[in-house]
């Protein structure tokens, strides 16, 4: 079982993201402020559980939590500022619209860039290691999964309702048939050197 806490006793988040390794759509984080009153047992980390499970577990954190956000930095934002600034920005977004202050916050990773005056503490698989940080990472994977799913409905030759956007052989096959779109990264290497098309 993960832990609840890092530091008992204080006000702490979790935070983490989703699709940070995508060709397409947005970087969505979550924060996350679990109650003590009612842990999760269940939880681990988003990759570790079966799409199933981190459905089923959405509402169980939604309810129980004593608070939650998303935030989201769309694929136009993820060119301008990069990938690594987009996740940041992403968490920051979520941190944002927190509608309890944390006193700390528990990252998912080895770097993040200070918000506001509240300390944090970057914790590598973090997300499998405390509850709050498993809890951002099933919230922003099954949200952008969500968009995704819905982004599948208007470009639908990308595959995305499979691939959610990751650069799998399939939809890089796709980019090589049909372009990107307006959602794709374009500072992302969307075709390796031997699907490059002659122009």
């Amino acid at each position: 079982m993960l832990e609840a806490f890092k530091t008992a006793g204080i006000m702490e988040a979790g935070t983490d993201e989703a699709g940070r390794g995508c060709l397409a759509g947005p970087v969505v984080a979550a924060a996350v402020i679990l109650s003590p009153d009612f842990p999760i047992e269940a939880l681990n980390d988003s990759k570790k559980l079966t799409e199933k499970k981190r459905y089923a577990l959405r509402p169980l954190i939604e309810e129980s939590a004593i608070a939650w956000a998303v935030g989201i930095v769309e694929a136009d934002e993820i060119d301008k500022i990069n990938i690594l600034n987009a996740s940041f920005l992403a968490m920051h977004r979520a941190l944002d619209q927190l509608s309890t202050r944390p006193e700390h916050i528990l990252v998912d990773g080895n770097r993040f860039n200070a918000y506001k005056d509240i300390a944090h503490s970057c914790e590598i698989k973090g997300d499998g290691r405390y509850q709050s940080i498993a809890a951002a990472s099933i919230l922003a994977k099954t949200y952008r999964d969500d968009i995704m799913q819905a982004l599948h409905e208007k470009y639908a030759v990308y595959g995305w309702n499979q691939n959610k956007g990751y650069p799998t052989k399939k939809h890089r096959a796709a980019i090589a048939e049909f372009g990107p779109c307006i959602l794709h990264r374009n500072s992302f290497k969307l075709l390796p050197t031997e699907l490059t098309l002659d122009l």
